[in-house]
């Protein structure tokens, strides 16, 4: 059988309260095709060239040196990624300087994680980017995304990155979806989302579940309230606007990647995918 039809059939047949545990049956079954067997390419170029977009991995004093507390370890900013799988766009993170949680409902997940993070080291991969300034703590979390028995204390963090998880829910999931991230997101800090698989109708069933940017527009601007979809996946307009929502993301920024993976591009090689940028 192959991936596409094995992933439609895991879920089609379970209610999604079965969903996280079909999720980590598929990891213990070494099946996870969804896996890029590197970093997020449209999230690496993000990081590099729109700096103006994301929000420092370290404190700064006027001079530009990095401020430390009183036991004078570096200040860093927090991230998390939720399905972070074998882990890859953590530890990306993490050589810029972030303190990365890598969360995923997964152990297995979490195993194969922690091994990809050894071999990574061991072949001298995702070195720190700043001379002299360590790679920000990685710490693996083994949890429900829209529980709080992860976060252990971690409180919400600066930066988080969505790639392959909202479209792995099922849609009448996503108003929960928005509303936790909502939750998790500090003040001043930025939500990134590669938008995959970009145009893909809902009726041709997930996971992964078909996503326009529009979707996000819907969900993020107004967290935990249910939107309704045309039958191409798209969001049915609105008959009036409704009121500002008090626990709104913003969108700064929506752009196509110059780069992403195979999964994410055309017959012709162009780019599918997009990629945006949320605040408070």
């Amino acid at each position: 059988m192959d991936p596409p039809s094995k992933l439609r059939e895991t879920f089609a047949s379970k209610p999604v309260s079965a969903h996280n545990d079909a999720w980590d049956s598929l990891y213990a079954q070494s099946f996870h095709p969804w896996d890029r067997a590197g970093p997020s390419l449209a999230l690496a170029d993000l990081l590099a060239q729109r700096t103006d977009l994301i929000p420092p991995s370290l404190e700064r004093d006027p001079r530009g040196n990095p401020l430390r507390d009183s036991a004078g370890a570096v200040i860093r900013r927090s991230a998390l990624i939720p399905g972070c799988g074998l882990g890859h766009d953590v530890l990306l993170l993490s050589s810029l300087g972030y303190d990365v949680v890598g969360l995923d409902y997964s152990r297995r997940a979490q195993e194969l994680a922690l091994e990809n993070q050894q071999k990574a080291a061991a072949e001298g991969k995702y070195k720190s980017v700043e001379e002299g300034v360590d790679c920000g703590r990685v710490t693996w979390v083994s949890g429900d995304f829209f529980g709080d028995a992860w976060e252990g204390g971690k409180g919400q963090f600066d930066l988080i990155y969505d790639y392959t998880f909202l479209c792995a829910l099922q849609p009448s999931e996503r108003p929960r979806w928005a509303k936790r991230m909502a939750q998790l997101l500090a003040p001043g800090g930025q939500l990134i989302c590669l938008e995959f698989p970009s145009g893909k109708p809902l009726s041709l069933q997930g996971p992964p579940w078909g996503v326009w940017p529009e979707v996000y527009e819907a969900l993020l601007a107004h967290p935990g309230e249910p939107i309704e979809y045309t039958d191409d996946g798209n969001v049915k307009p609105s008959a009036a606007p409704g009121q500002p929502h008090p626990d709104a993301l913003h969108r700064v920024c929506l752009v196509k990647p110059p780069r992403t993976h195979k999964a994410g591009t055309n017959e012709d090689g162009s780019v599918r995918d997009f990629i945006s940028v949320w605040s408070r």
